[in-house]
């Protein structure tokens, strides 16, 4: 008797992520965290709307990127490497939803995050978080994907993937992942972007304020770049910019 249970193919609905991950083995990444006192965010979460936590990290971010040109890339070009610098800031955010009866990681686009305000953010996040995943636009070339022959679609996925003028539209200039509505202190992800943001739980944690400890809600934010694009310290300079604008929103 076997001891295995069952052994089935890979569900269509998780093809793209596979594709994903394939073709981010070229990617040497380098990770940074840090901690956020989000204090002044949660402050403004109960003034009015309820924005999410991940709209506040994309409205962040976005403005972050836009003094970070340097970051705001993406190389390609095998063996003649080339880097494609962008004037929008896109940022490609995950989520976990329902696809056919299968759970699968998706993303969309929230776009001109260096202009845009919180309102237009959130109205994006609500979008993408709470469309129907089988007919929403946002989702159209993943699902493409899983009807395609599996040859024909990695083909197309790798002719996609090789064309730098349009991943602002298509991949963002940068990736947004969150896992802070589970017990998840932090993460590290690669988001298939120069900088990817992974958001963990909001805690009450010790902090120290003019020489005392008090109490206070405290974020761990990771940071993961393409060390071919960036360096360290433009890594840790983006890094801060983000946290001081979320610390002192």
């Amino acid at each position: 008797m076997s001891g295995l249970a069952d052994i089935a193919a890979i569900a269509r609905e998780r093809r793209h992520t596979l594709l994903f991950l394939a073709r981010l083995r070229r990617v040497p990444p380098v990770f940074l965290d840090t901690e956020i006192d989000m204090t002044r965010v949660l402050e403004h979460r109960e003034t009015g709307r309820r924005y999410s936590i991940v709209a506040y990290v994309l409205h962040a971010a976005g403005r972050a990127l836009a003094k970070h040109p340097e970051a705001n890339a993406a190389i390609g070009g095998g063996l003649s490497p080339k880097v494609a610098r962008y004037a929008p800031v896109n940022g490609k955010l995950t989520l976990d939803r329902t696809l056919n009866g299968h759970r699968v990681v998706l993303s969309g686009l929230v776009k001109d995050l260096d202009r845009v305000d919180l309102d237009a953010v959130q109205d994006r996040v609500e979008a993408l978080r709470d469309g129907d995943p089988h007919t929403l636009p946002d989702f159209a070339g993943a699902r493409l994907l899983h009807r395609l022959p599996a040859a024909v679609g990695w083909a197309a996925y790798e002719l996609a993937a090789r064309a730098l003028d349009k991943r602002p539209d298509t991949t963002g200039t940068f990736s947004v992942t969150s896992l802070g509505h589970r017990p998840v202190d932090g993460f590290h992800s690669l988001g298939g972007t120069t900088v990817t943001l992974g958001v963990g739980r909001i805690l009450d944690r010790p902090v120290v304020r003019d020489g005392a400890v008090a109490v206070a809600p405290v974020m761990r934010l990771n940071l993961s770049f393409d060390h071919r694009v960036i360096d360290g310290a433009e890594a840790a300079d983006l890094l801060a910019d983000v946290k001081d604008g979320l610390e002192n929103f």
